[in-house]
């Protein structure tokens, strides 16, 4: 004998089903609202800035480390014993100026991406109509007069990177015709670019054994595209830092206009209060003339 199952059962399922619906479309709408509060413009420019500070920074270590085995290897320059401001402690100087870049450009990013996310129109959506204080707006102008520096600070890195990228695109070239100056006697000599004293006399010549060697060798050739990675990492930064400003000097703008509108709503909320206010004297006034 079969019995029939209850109604209620039918029901239950019913509603849990309802809930799964209503709990999947409220999930929607929290992941939709978060993908809006996001400053995109923001997000762009700073996977521009680390993208090419770390490109810049790893990159250009490295050229610095192959640049001192060249040095020695082929040019036979040796480090000072004593504390003199030779070739290898310049290097040595701008070895630490890049790790002091990498770490401060990286909190920098931080800095302007939260900044970014605050002076967003979306998060007035997400969290309501918000207070625009002075101190605000004196963050973002000091935002905008910061990464202007920043950006004429890159672009004078980039100048002061193509100086190694010209220095090893010569020698580059030199090793790719040394067929051509067969019988020439054409020398590379560190001390036309300031590298060594000029007491010291450290030449190598087109057709000796050690000119064929640095050309044969894998440091020549991968220190030159080293510099140029790094040249194309400071380039990026600039364009990053240009992308900046120009989020920079929207948000502020929008902070203006923002702040703008706050004062016009507090003074309209003032006369409206004003009116009301002699409105209700008014009432009362008659309400007690007619008693």
């Amino acid at each position: 004998m079969h019995t029939n199952s209850p109604p209620s059962c039918a029901l239950n399922v019913g509603d849990s089903q309802k809930k799964k619906s209503k709990s999947k479309s409220r999930c929607l709408e929290c992941c939709i609202k978060c993908l809006g509060g996001i400053p995109y413009p923001s997000l762009i420019a700073t996977i521009l800035l680390y993208a090419g500070v770390a490109l810049f920074c790893g990159c250009g270590h490295e050229a610095l480390s192959g640049t001192v085995t060249i040095l020695e290897n082929y040019f036979e320059v040796v480090r000072s014993p004593v504390d003199a401001l030779d070739v290898f402690t310049m290097i040595d100087i701008i070895k630490y100026v890049i790790y002091g870049i990498a770490s401060a450009f990286f909190v920098y990013g931080i800095l302007l991406m939260v900044e970014g996310f605050f002076t967003s129109g979306a998060i007035k959506d997400l969290y309501g109509d918000f207070k625009i204080t002075t101190c605000g707006r004196c963050v973002s102008a000091w935002f905008i007069m910061l990464t202007y520096i920043f950006m004429l600070a890159w672009l004078g890195v980039t100048a002061f990177t193509s100086l190694p990228v010209f220095i090893y695109f010569n020698i580059w070239n030199i090793c790719q015709n040394v067929t051509v100056l067969e019988g020439a006697t054409l020398c590379l000599d560190p001390r036309q670019y300031g590298i060594i004293p000029l007491a010291e006399a450290k030449t190598v010549c087109a057709g000796s054994e050690k000119f064929y060697k640095m050309c044969e060798s894998n440091e020549l050739d991968m220190t030159f595209h080293l510099f140029i990675c790094a040249l194309a990492g400071a380039g990026a930064a600039v364009i990053a830092m240009i992308h900046y400003l120009m989020v920079l000097s929207a948000n502020w703008a929008y902070v203006k206009d923002a702040c703008r509108m706050q004062k016009y709503e507090d003074i309209k909320s003032k006369e409206e209060q004003e009116l009301h206010d002699i409105h209700s004297t008014r009432s009362k006034e008659r309400l007690n003339a007619y008693t």
